[in-house]
């Protein structure tokens, strides 16, 4: 173990705990501030609103009728351990460690929201044209970018003829 008594990879909770304290922030903010359904206009493109998510990405099971709550709750759960297990093997990796840890802590600040209201608050609503992305918040984005990062860290993997995951 290194000196400080902490393994490379833990350090990287570190980026998981920031992510999720301001997702949960954000969307304090944004709960005591609006009602459900409003939509404040920010610019030509986008809206703040306050919109309570029971489902997964784009409303995914949203009326299922309560029991994908426990559901969505578990493979998080699950998705989390391995998410951690694949921090710890990062090795040196570092752009593949960021990616895990921003994973992570959205997935964590979408658990709290799970666990504790049932729903997941989402508040950031983009459009163009006419066309709406399903709203959004900020543990989301983290996830987005997350993933972003480690499959662009698998492409860059194949193209120099690496392992997957191997340290740089």
């Amino acid at each position: 173990m290194p000196e400080g008594g902490r393994a490379p990879w833990q350090r990287w909770l570190l980026l998981s705990l920031v992510v999720a304290v301001a997702d949960l922030a954000t969307k304090a903010l944004v709960s005591s501030a609006f009602r459900p359904g409003d939509v404040h206009v920010i610019t030509p493109f986008l809206n703040l609103v306050l919109w309570h998510n029971p489902g997964a990405a784009f409303s995914f099971l949203a009326g299922a009728g309560g029991w994908q709550r426990w559901f969505f709750v578990g493979v998080t759960l699950v998705v989390g351990v391995v998410l951690l297990a694949m921090l710890r093997k990062s090795g040196g990796n570092r752009l593949l460690a960021a990616a895990l840890a921003l994973v992570l802590g959205g997935a964590a600040g979408n658990l709290w929201d799970r666990v504790t209201l049932g729903h997941v608050v989402d508040f950031i609503q983009l459009h163009a044209a006419g066309y709406y992305w399903p709203a959004f918040n900020v543990a989301d984005s983290a996830i987005t970018v997350g993933v972003a990062l480690i499959l662009w860290d698998g492409i860059r993997d194949a193209r120099d003829g690496r392992a997957p995951a191997q340290g740089r």
